[in-house]
């Protein structure tokens, strides 16, 4: 009797990766020439990204620093979540909120779910528990590629595989 064999899809991310990017990003403006005398200044607070300037093109010049910034370090930039892209005006100045996306939300694992029932292998079944999803079947070739399938799946979030027994 064949006990089955499962993995865990999550989507996480390293927070002090994503702390030491930030702080480099900020460091990075600090010294840059472009940057000198308008305001420019990146913040984060452990949920949300502030990034303030006086013109919305340095906003954008801002984002584009810690993007590169936290695609050095291995951080997927589908983790990034800065909504429409579009540099608020703030009073003087311009800003760009963005969040840090972690979990799977229930939509996203109700559409991974979907993928694996309509295009992966048979026998294949899928669980929601919480802000992760359990995938398990008899075979372990079927599970490896039922992971081929997810990363080439296009979800708005990074997915991780786990726990692989």
């Amino acid at each position: 009797m064949a006990s089955d064999s499962s993995f865990d899809v999550v989507s996480k991310v390293d927070r002090q990766e994503i702390d030491n990017a930030v702080n480099q990003a900020a460091k990075e403006v600090g010294q840059r020439y472009d940057f000198r005398n308008v305001g420019a200044s990146i913040t984060w607070n452990g949920e949300i990204v502030t990034m303030v300037a006086n013109s919305p093109d340095r906003v954008l010049a801002i984002l584009d620093v810690l993007q590169t910034k936290l695609i050095r370090r291995d951080i997927s930039l589908k983790a990034l979540d800065t909504g429409d892209n579009e540099p608020q005006l703030s009073g003087k100045e311009y800003r760009l909120v963005g969040s840090i996306r972690e979990g799977l939300s229930q939509e996203v694992a109700k559409k991974l779910g979907k993928i694996i029932r309509d295009e992966g292998p048979k026998g294949v079944k899928s669980q929601i528990t919480g802000d992760e999803m359990r995938v398990s079947s008899k075979s372990r070739n079927d599970l490896q590629a039922v992971i081929a399938l997810l990363k080439g799946a296009d979800v708005e979030v990074p997915l991780q595989f786990v726990n692989y027994r």
